[in-house]
């Protein structure tokens, strides 16, 4: 397996204390500025099922972030997720009408790379 492409998003939980929230914001943002067409223009790949979505959370709490509700973030490929201790808790505004527990905002930095099998690698 080969890395073809890594990106870098971030996202945030403003009310709700909510690093999947976070974290799925984060994932998001990593792909959205991102299109794979060098898949199948430089690549020749037809089916995109092929590729492996490899996805490192960091967030204040990693033990809260549901893995399922960041890989849903990818419409290609197997997701693998990995949540690891990071991100930033700041202080923010407590709103108890907005579901917040405490006045603090997560912040989770999302790290995406797309894998693809190695005999679709460009030869040198």
């Amino acid at each position: 397996m080969n890395r073809y492409i890594i990106e870098f998003g971030i996202g945030m939980d403003f009310h709700g204390q909510n690093v999947s929230k976070a974290a799925a914001k984060a994932a998001k943002n990593a792909i959205s500025s991102s299109c794979l067409c060098g898949l199948s223009e430089v690549l020749g790949m037809e089916e995109l099922s092929q590729v492996k979505v490899k996805v490192t959370i960091a967030v204040p709490r990693p033990e809260e972030v549901n893995h399922q509700q960041v890989a849903d973030c990818f419409p290609i490929g197997s997701v693998e997720v990995q949540a690891v201790n990071g991100g930033l808790h700041f202080p923010g505004l407590c709103l108890p009408q907005f579901g917040d527990r405490d006045d603090s905002i997560e912040v989770a930095v999302a790290a995406v790379e797309v894998v693809i099998p190695e005999r679709n690698a460009v030869p040198e």
